[in-house]
């Protein structure tokens, strides 16, 4: 498995943006396939985005689409989440999340690696 580790989570003001970095451990960084997912204070963890190895395919869920974006540099080692627009419902515990896979999963069940999590503040 990958270890990973989350940052660039803060307090930011509605209209406002922020970027999410995921750094992955380990030399097969390239075959996962890697999602965003958070957890709303009080609520379940849900699907934000996920991106296949090589950026071609991206999936988001109908709440980001638009604002936010997906994207990774195979060569670092890091997906990032740049998230733009944020509105008060934002606010979550933000994860990154990690599969060896083709396709892009939607379900956190079928992810294996996680991070330990960041934390976004969106106010209004």
């Amino acid at each position: 498995q990958v270890q990973l580790v989350e940052s660039g989570g803060g307090l930011v003001q509605a209209g406002g943006s922020l970027r999410l970095s995921c750094s992955a451990s380990g030399r097969t960084f390239s075959t996962y396939v890697m999602g965003w997912f958070r957890q709303p204070p009080g609520k379940e963890r849900e699907f934000v985005t996920g991106i296949n190895w090589s950026g071609s395919t991206t999936s988001y869920a109908d709440s980001v689409k638009g604002r936010f974006i997906i994207s990774r540099d195979n060569a670092k080692n890091t997906v990032y989440l740049q998230m733009n627009s944020l509105k008060p419902e934002d606010t979550a515990v933000y994860y990154c999340a990690a599969v060896r896979s083709t396709v892009v999963f939607r379900s956190s069940a079928a992810y294996g690696s996680w991070g330990q999590g960041t934390q976004v503040t969106v106010s209004s």
